[in-house]
């Protein structure tokens, strides 16, 4: 009871009178974890259970209580070092790693394209060998999933993927803890995807029937998201008895979502198809007209970057956009994917309820 009333005060928003308003947060009963991830790679969430991806957005909330609102110092990775191979620039992914290795006592090494050339003037092979003899693990953000699981098979520490061509799912980790926030659950909520078949689409289809969320996505016509993983995701959404739609009509995916998602049309690597593929997303800006044919409880998504192509500045500084909370927790998450790989912490916070 002692417990219940501390996160109740820590999570309370003070206000100009002598009332206090509770933020969303929503725990289960205490529970003995079962879930062992430590020396596992992170490469997709197709790779991961429902309860494997739940125990790291739990370590993450009870990193976030832990160190945000009680000020606790957790060096939980004193002593080890991360190498962070960067082909593509960043601003989150890169910030988020950095600082929150740091934060936990770790050494986190930055590589760009002028250090190290995966596969060029060394191969992929003694690269993952060499950095397996210094480093206590590696997260790379490459154009390529393949050379990901290259250097997951040849290396002996644990590989995360910080984006690839195919999957992005430290971001998607960092969308389900922002919407756990936010919402008190995931189980039951319709996510609404208007925008390109890209890697956050693939990792939220590998990942959202887990949870017994439904998706409704809308692509235009030649951008939809990898056959091969819309079959995956059909079969997930069967097993799990959720629903996933395709279609080509953004208003038809936003109808009574909770969510709005998008994302960038121009990926990077994608410059040369600027002109073609605005053409092709004509009128798949998320507005207030969206907005209109969704749930009354709607919120609004974005990775970032954003573009005002793909979402108006209506609904982008809305207090229904949820873009801010959502890259913070960037941080929150990929602290908690280290944790979870490289140490045998358990969280100490009771289990958030999914």
């Amino acid at each position: 009871m002692l417990f219940n009333l501390r996160i109740l005060l820590n999570n309370a928003v003070l206000t100009n009178g002598p009332r206090f308003v509770v933020r969303n947060f929503r725990c289960g009963q205490p529970l003995q974890n079962k879930v062992q991830l430590k020396g596992r790679d992170l490469l997709t969430l197709k790779n991961f259970t429902g309860e494997e991806i739940k125990y790291m957005l739990w370590l993450s909330a009870d990193l976030k209580f832990r160190i945000k609102q009680k000020g606790e110092y957790l060096p939980l990775l004193q002593g080890k070092s991360l190498g962070m191979i960067f082909e593509k620039r960043s601003t989150r992914t890169r910030l988020s790693t950095e600082t929150g290795f740091a934060l936990l006592g770790g050494h986190p090494c930055f590589l760009t394209t002028q250090d190290i050339h995966l596969g060029v003037n060394e191969s992929l092979t003694d690269t993952a060998r060499v950095l397996s003899s210094m480093t206590d693990a590696v997260l790379a953000r490459v154009y390529k999933q393949s050379d990901l699981d290259i250097l997951a098979k040849e290396a002996s520490i644990p590989i995360v993927n910080g984006l690839s061509d195919l999957y992005h799912p430290i971001q998607i980790l960092a969308d389900y803890l922002t919407l756990q926030e936010h919402y008190g659950s995931l189980k039951g909520l319709t996510l609404s995807w208007i925008g390109d078949g890209n890697n956050i689409l693939h990792s939220i289809m590998m990942s959202a029937a887990k949870f017994g969320m439904h998706l409704q996505v809308a692509t235009p016509k030649g951008y939809e998201p990898d056959p091969s993983i819309t079959k995956l995701a059909e079969q997930y959404a069967k097993e799990n008895d959720t629903k996933l739609s395709l279609t080509n009509d953004p208003l038809e995916a936003a109808r009574g979502g909770n969510v709005l998602i998008t994302d960038t049309w121009i990926s990077m690597g994608q410059e040369e198809e600027k002109k073609r593929r605005l053409q092709a997303f004509q009128g798949y800006q998320v507005t207030m007209k969206t907005a209109k044919v969704a749930a009354s409880d709607w919120t609004f998504l974005h990775c970032l970057p954003r573009k005002p192509e793909e979402v108006d500045d209506e609904v982008f500084y809305s207090p229904r956009s949820l873009v801010f909370p959502e890259a913070e927790n960037r941080k929150w998450t990929i602290m908690a994917v280290m944790v979870s790989l490289l140490t045998d912490y358990s969280p100490q916070l009771q289990k958030p309820k999914f």
